[in-house]
């Protein structure tokens, strides 16, 4: 219990700087918004939504700079990897990489929304300055400009002026629309259920970033919030000539006040994370070139297509994930997959399964679906970016492993336990881990049979070394119709499963979580158990519950640590 509320409490720290900072710089922009003397006739006209709309842009600047690093896959990767610091509940960190990236995205749209009402509120304002209910000061200052020896700080000039027409030909009004499309279709196609059901749509929305980053940079370069300028603030008492706004043009000692808009910083703000975020991409442009040689195609049952490539200098650890781009489907589109083969391998492979419109094509141009098989020189060609680094890859540092896979979420664990099968016959290093619990939850008795083998192989290896104890695997199945209850009780064996062929018989239903738990955390007291998942929201909920509830309150007790996969 004690080194989960460790990470917990991190993670909330983490997230409350985060909130500290934001709610900071839109507290201190206010405040000097609502007292800096150079906006001083800014505010007789704007009122108070002039610091609500400059405190909203400063904390979307902030936003905007933090958006990009959560996403850059190799920067996480080199900290995971190089950094000496990275260690502990600092590494599981890395791992919440994508919910920060959904967090800072919510602050964007929160802002966002701020900083448009604001400047809706703006307009009306800069609009009623010129009505001919206008009186004394705002009057004033809403006609400066119409002489050439004045500069204007109304920018809406008459009364009759669209305030609509008038903000879209300007490059804040054009830029400020820009953005705001591109980001409501970004954060509306980002949803689960869009992801599940169209990826490309996901996929080519948020590629519209490029337009929201240009967008952003140029957004402050119409100027048209202005506010008066340090040489008049030097000649121009404002204390004193606001109150004598009818002498300005007469009196030396209250000249006509001077404006101009403020430089746009918005591009200071996010410069960085683009360009770090641009040679991302660079790497993945050199990656794109280098050879995939694929050795192998395998049509497994389910719609699972096993693909063995080779690349010159690819190195890989186990729980990792490449990015695949087959060109002759999509030049833009990568899709993630993690590797189920070892490093101690000469080749490294992925499992893809028919899940969706892009799939579905790599499948059928592979020869699986029921097509043709292809000669390997006319197979497409394969682009692969990485590997990355995932939460999976810290299997190996705890003594107490349990991998629980749903469905296809299986595929991330069949690297581990492909480099658990060689690791167990080498004297050198000794391995840190010295058991692994293994659950397979799964509802198609076919999806079984690619996996079967591995699992076979493995039973056979480790039973010839004497090393039977170093995994429990556990297997269930969760849809099953007559003719296979049928088939089941016909050919019963004492020795073997029906379904799988090996020694571990199949359940048959869903595993009891609590009892499961409890006779792990009973076998093996005072130890730090690393849990991974990958599979679907509702049981990760479950077992993230399932380790708080068995994690021992005492620092010498048993502590269950949740990993889930995500990428």
């Amino acid at each position: 219990m004690e080194c989960w509320v460790l990470n917990e409490s991190l993670s909330v720290i983490l997230v409350l700087s985060w909130l500290g900072i934001n709610l900071y710089l839109f507290v201190d922009t206010f405040h000097w918004y609502e007292e800096e003397e150079s906006f001083f006739y800014t505010r007789v006209i704007l009122g108070s939504t002039l610091a609500w709309a400059r405190a909203s842009a400063v904390c979307l600047n902030f936003n905007c700079m933090l958006i990009l690093l959560p996403i850059s896959r190799n920067l996480i990767s080199f900290i995971r990897g190089a950094s000496i610091c990275c260690r502990g509940p600092w590494r599981k960190q890395l791992d919440k990489n994508l919910k920060f990236h959904k967090l800072v995205a919510y602050a964007i749209a929160v802002n966002a929304t701020i900083h448009i009402v604001a400047h809706a509120c703006n307009l009306e304002h800069y609009h009623q300055g010129q009505s001919s209910e206008a009186r004394g000061l705002l009057a004033a200052l809403s006609k400066l400009g119409d002489t050439s020896n004045e500069s204007y700080l109304n920018p809406i000039r008459t009364f009759h002026t669209n305030t609509t027409s008038e903000l879209l030909m300007t490059i804040t009004g054009i830029s400020g629309l820009m953005i705001s499309l591109a980001f409501i279709l970004i954060v509306t196609s980002s949803t689960e259920f869009i992801r599940q059901t169209s990826y490309e749509l996901f996929w080519y929305t948020h590629h519209l970033f490029i337009i929201f980053f240009i967008s952003l940079a140029i957004h402050g370069a119409g100027r048209i919030v202005r506010g008066q300028t340090p040489e008049s603030l030097s000649r121009h008492n404002v204390t004193f000539c606001r109150d004598h706004y009818a002498e300005w043009q007469a009196a030396a000692s209250c000249p006509v006040p001077q404006f101009s808009g403020k430089e746009p910083s918005a591009w200071k703000w996010v410069l960085g994370p683009v360009v770090l975020y641009v040679c991302e991409r660079l790497i993945r442009i050199w990656r794109f070139h280098q050879e995939v040689v694929i050795t192998k195609v395998v049509s497994h049952p389910s719609g699972v297509l096993e693909l063995h490539m080779k690349k010159r200098h690819f190195c890989m650890a186990p729980g990792q994930y490449v990015l695949i781009q087959c060109p002759s489907i999509s030049w833009l589109e990568w899709h993630p997959f993690t590797l189920t083969s070892a490093p101690q391998e000469d080749f490294f492979s992925v499992h893809i399964r028919a899940a969706g419109d892009w799939t579905r094509t790599l499948c059928r141009a592979f020869g699986a679906e029921g097509q043709a098989w292809k000669e390997p020189w006319n197979l497409p060609r394969l682009a692969v970016d990485g590997p990355f680094g995932a939460a999976l890859t810290d299997v190996f540092r705890y003594p107490v492993s349990v991998c629980i896979a749903a469905g296809i979420g299986v595929t991330p664990f069949a690297a581990v336990l492909k480099s658990l099968w060689y690791r167990c016959c080498e004297p050198q290093p000794p391995l840190t881990l010295s058991k692994v619990y293994f659950y397979w939850i799964c509802r198609d008795s076919r999806a079984f049979e690619w996996f079967a083998d591995l699992l076979l192989s493995l039973e056979t290896r480790m039973s010839e070394q004497g090393k039977t104890h170093l995994l429990s695997y556990h297997i269930f199945l969760t849809g099953w119709d007559e003719n296979q209850v049928f088939h089941i009780a016909l050919h019963w064996d004492e020795n073997t499963d029906v379904i799988t062929g090996l020694k571990q018989k199949t359940f048959y239903g869903r595993p009891n979580w609590n009892n499961e738990f409890r006779q792990i955390a009973y076998t093996h007291p005072g130890s730090s158990i690393g849990v991974f998942f990958c599979g679907p929201k509702a049981l990760s909920k479950t077992l993230q519950r399932m380790c708080r509830l068995y994690s021992s309150a005492d620092p010498r007790g048993v502590h269950f640590h949740y990993n889930k996969e995500s990428f």
